[in-house]
């Protein structure tokens, strides 16, 4: 386990070379995906909030899609995702892609079996057409071991701040752990390609696998330094015969900190 002042220390510096990753980006007009897949509880939510917490938002964006509805199950299966892909010069992490059908569609039986199938045909075409078209996609699978994963899920049942994370769909995956094994294999042995290559993140160590697949990412996109213009704040302009209103004219949040410690 790496010590909190390291790991902080290490994360900082990944995060200043994301905010430079992310200005060549923008400068160039390139686009970026990055799949962040995996195991529930694998840690994928916390590897996307670290590299997108100093990130220009508006240059960059997290997708993550709800369940389809009626009419998107009547499209074809990729085309609610396509709507999510970037621009020039963004940045997009899906938080689970369109390989739920691959993992939990297949898993827990919500596509047919001629849906799944396509989908492995499908795939590969797809993510070569989004290559081609000079969009730079990189995959992550994190994976974390039954007994960890076992740990975490534990953890988020007695914390209040993550029992939200806990769903009946991840209860049920708990007892399907094979079933979810066997279809990241068979996931892998269609889409694991080598021009569009998963690269697998060992998350039993949080801390460890952020930085990891930060670094990763960083080493994938070609981006150079850009240093921001030089700015120099001008001196202020006088106030003038300018008066601020009264206070009593507005209504102020209650002084709730100033009751703390009483």
């Amino acid at each position: 386990m790496i010590d909190s002042g390291s790991y902080g220390q290490a994360l900082l510096r990944l995060q200043v070379e994301l905010v430079k990753m992310q200005q060549w980006v923008h400068e160039e007009g390139a686009r970026v995906v990055v799949v962040v897949e995996g195991r529930d509880a694998a840690g994928k939510g916390g590897l996307i909030k670290r590299t997108t917490e100093y990130l220009n938002p508006r240059w960059c964006r997290v997708a993550a899609l709800p369940v389809p509805s009626d009419r998107e199950r009547t499209e074809w299966y990729f085309q609610r995702y396509i709507v999510h892909l970037p621009a020039a010069g963004e940045i997009v992490l899906f938080d689970r892609s369109w390989y739920n059908r691959a993992g939990v569609e297949r898993v827990m039986g919500f596509c047919s079996d001629e849906e799944y199938h396509r989908f492995l045909r499908q795939c590969p075409a797809f993510e070569r057409m989004i290559i081609d078209d000079g969009i730079v996609l990189v995959k992550y699978w994190f994976s974390v071991s039954d007994e960890e994963q076992e740990r975490r899920f534990k953890e988020r049942l007695k914390d209040p701040l993550k029992r939200w994370k806990l769903s009946p769909i991840d209860i049920e995956g708990r007892r399907r752990w094979v079933e979810y094994s066997r279809a990241k294999d068979e996931m892998f042995a269609h889409c694991d390609l080598p021009d569009s290559p998963w690269f697998e993140v060992e998350a039993d160590d949080k801390r460890r696998a952020r930085l990891n697949c930060i670094a990763h990412l960083l080493s994938v996109v070609p981006y150079e330094d850009r240093k921001p213009p030089k700015l120099k704040l001008p001196p202020r302009p006088p106030i003038g015969d300018y008066e601020r209103p009264p206070r009593d004219r507005y209504r102020y949040v209650p002084d709730y900190a100033a009751t703390l410690g009483r």
